[in-house]
């Protein structure tokens, strides 16, 4: 038996895999804080991942464009995209070659991702799926506190609290072993549909507001506004250890609570119910701020976010023990995926790449000169949509990412990718994307091989191997450093072996703000309970900014932000808002979780969650197929009729691909400052799903298939 980690969201529940008869190992629950001896239906059922069918075990290889996907050895493939990468740089420079990852990837291969990017390719274009998830969030904690950890206070605190406020977060559904730490505290949601954790609000005497989506930071402003009307705001804590509440106040001074109303829907006696309930527990220090994607993934998502950090600082909750606000962290590694390279602004240790003294600090430790290392690159959909362009990578290297599922507007996505002259895909699946692959890598799984991870509450775990990996099956650190010796690096330069990887790792961020250098082998296994910053030697820090906030100053800075609307609004042609998010059952882009029979049959296919009259106006019934039509595509999706949705709004999950795929329609639109894409808001029209090929399942000409022609 192998005692691990979970590899779905960042709870990183703990698990034991036990082999059976069979020899097939089986998910059992652990004790751990985040999960208490709990798993979700995606934990039990995790280890069928590792013998799915369609597992790939040799790489596969398309010699020329339009041929078959066919098998090779190892050698052959990465020969081949060795001599290609090669000739790609000399002909048209380094950038001509891009990276994409994935906030799934362990410290140690986003760590060694990054380090690959940078010297093997000498690119700058690398980013990550995780800029889809908690950038905003990210952005606005940096910008207020000086620094990004999710929650910056364990999660077993939150348990303690009077009052908790989700904004945008559906934990119920995408977290369930959270909930036992929300038992206790009167909930607040924000969410625009009564989505199963606004139910469990409600039944415990809480309160769940639904605003238009697109509106948050409006309804922030607002609940700032009463709270301060109220008198619940801690003026000596905004005096002491804040700056810029003048600034702020000037714009939410104007969002008195009818106005609130009449631009997001919730009633205006809401407003003031949610600043009281919300204040009552701040005065007795017992109160948090929290929010997840639904009100994150905005082309305002920063300013949104900054809202809620304000109305947060306004009451005194950051920097206390029992109160506080952070950022649930969606993806396994999201948190440590984006503090060590693998996104395009940043070097290890979450340093900024175009600061000299970090640049001098990571070259050292990799022995090269900091002028040689390159500057920050694009962005991730930025990245995407340049691919194949006047200016664009001609190639793209794609570790633990879907983007033909999980990236806005997929057509434009689809259209770029096919405009490459080489694709290469390191999965265990042919997903929707790796089936486009010139080059199809197969490598290991979770449970297959160690390395370490960081959780939502920034708490670095050990994921140990239970198995070996399947017979010709490659780990990604192997890949990465097969493929730098062919492109010239000296041998050793890029370790295969994870503990030696961490260690470097830890030099490479000692000092940083997200310092690992005291993160050990021997602590980890020992069950410390290291988070970051954790340095060197037996450094740990549950609890950031009790005395002071990052910045400069130990102060924390209210942002002055101000509502605007979407990128687009609804008309005649488009009447209705599509939001999208997530089911209990399936994770990302599915590529797993839509391979594991159970979860597979409990939610096989799209659904649109529309209000009844909503439904029966666009001539609709419950089960009937529907076509959700927007500027950019559709998605044919089952009409499920909900009475509590808003008759302005419909709901669809995003865990699915082809013609059922939910980012068909979603606008790419990017906030100015975490360059996240309006994946909350595309305005559509619904309407039965015309006579076709396939009722009910993906077109075939819209879904790839394993040999099919790039």
């Amino acid at each position: 038996m192998t005692t691990t980690h979970c590899p779905y969201c960042a709870l990183q529940c703990a698990m034991s895999l036990e082999p059976g008869p069979d020899g097939r190992l089986a998910a059992r629950p652990a004790p751990f804080p985040t999960n208490r001896g709990g798993l979700c239906r995606k934990g039990w059922t995790a280890a069928e991942v590792l013998t799915v069918p369609d597992r790939l075990t040799r790489p596969l290889l398309r010699e020329r464009r339009g041929g078959e996907l066919v098998e090779t050895d190892w050698d052959t493939a990465l020969d081949h995209v060795a001599e290609r990468l090669l000739a790609l740089r000399a002909a048209s420079g380094p950038d001509s070659v891009a990276v994409f990852g994935g906030g799934g990837l362990t410290n140690e291969k986003s760590y060694t991702l990054g380090k690959f990017a940078r010297l093997a390719l000498a690119s700058s274009q690398i980013d990550y799926n995780g800029r889809f998830c908690m950038s905003s969030a990210a952005a606005a904690g940096t910008r207020a506190f000086g620094l990004d950890r999710g929650m910056p206070f364990p999660l077993t605190d939150v348990a303690e609290a009077e009052t908790v406020l989700l904004a945008g977060a559906n934990p119920a559904e995408t977290m369930p072993p959270m909930m036992g730490h929300l038992r206790a505290p009167t909930l607040i949601v924000i969410d625009p549909r009564r989505s199963a954790t606004a139910r469990v609000a409600l039944d415990q005497g809480g309160l769940h507001l639904a605003p238009r989506p697109g509106t948050d930071l409006a309804l922030a402003l607002g609940l700032l506004h009463a709270a301060r009307v109220r008198g619940w705001c801690d003026e000596p804590f905004l005096a002491e250890r804040t700056t810029g509440f003048d600034a702020a106040w000037e714009h939410a001074a104007a969002w008195w609570p009818e106005r609130t109303e009449r631009v997001t829907g919730v009633p205006a006696a809401s407003v003031r119910a949610a600043a009281d309930l919300l204040g009552r527990a701040a005065g007795n220090r017992s109160a948090y701020v929290l929010t997840g994607r639904g009100t994150e993934q905005h082309a305002k998502g920063t300013d949104t976010v900054s809202a809620w950090i304000n109305l947060a600082l306004a009451l005194g909750l950051p920097g206390r023990h029992g109160s506080g606000y952070g950022c649930i962290t969606g993806q396994g590694n999201g948190q440590g995926g984006r503090e060590h390279g693998q996104k395009a602004d940043q070097l290890p240790g979450y340093r900024r790449i175009d600061d000299p003294d970090a640049r001098e600090h990571v070259a050292g430790v990799w022995g090269v000169d900091p002028r040689s290392l390159p500057g920050p690159g694009r962005s991730a959909f930025e990245l995407l949509d340049a691919l194949g362009g006047p200016d664009g990578p001609r190639a793209l290297l794609l570790f633990g990412s879907n983007p033909l599922v999980s990236a806005p507007h997929t057509a434009r996505v689809r259209d770029r990718l096919d405009s490459l002259d080489l694709l290469v895909a390191a999965d265990f699946v042919l997903s929707e994307t790796a089936a486009t692959a010139d080059v199809v890598l197969p490598v290991a799984q979770w449970a297959e091989e160690g390395g370490t991870m960081t959780n939502l509450e920034g708490r670095v775990l050990r994921r140990a191997p239970a198995t070996a990996p399947p017979e010709g099956v490659w780990t990604d650190l192997e890949v990465l450093s097969a493929l730098a010796v062919r492109l010239g690096q000296p041998v050793g330069r890029f370790p295969t072996d994870p503990d030696a990887v961490l260690a470097e790792l830890g030099r490479a961020s000692a000092g940083g703000p997200a310092d690992y250098s005291g993160v050990t082998p021997r602590r980890l296994a020992d069950g410390q309970a290291l988070y970051w910053p954790v340095r060197a030697p037996t450094g740990s820090t549950p609890r950031l900014f009790l005395e002071a906030f990052a910045h400069p100053d130990g102060r924390a800075r209210l942002a002055p932000v101000a509502h605007r609307d979407p990128a687009e609004t609804t008309d005649d042609e488009y009447p209705l808002v599509a939001t999208t998010g997530r089911l209990m059952g399936h994770y990302q882009s599915g590529a797993q979780t839509r391979r594991v029979a159970e979860l597979d049959d409990a939610e096989p296919e799209a659904y649109v969650e529309v209000h009844p009259a909503t439904a029966a106006r666009s001539g609709l019934a419950a089960g009937d197929w529907a076509r959700v039509t927007s500027r950019r595509g559709h998605t044919r999706a089952r009409v499920r009729l909900e009475p509590t949705a808003r008759l302005d709004t419909v709901f669809l999950p995003f865990h699915f691909a082809g013609e059922q795929a939910a980012n068909n329609l979603t606008h790419p639109a990017l906030d100015p400052v975490s360059r996240m894409p309006e994946f909350k808001v595309s305005v559509v029209r619904l309407e039965p799903e015309p006579p076709g090929p396939g009722r009910g399942a993906p077109d075939p000409a819209d879904t790839p298939t394993p040999g099919g022609p790039r």
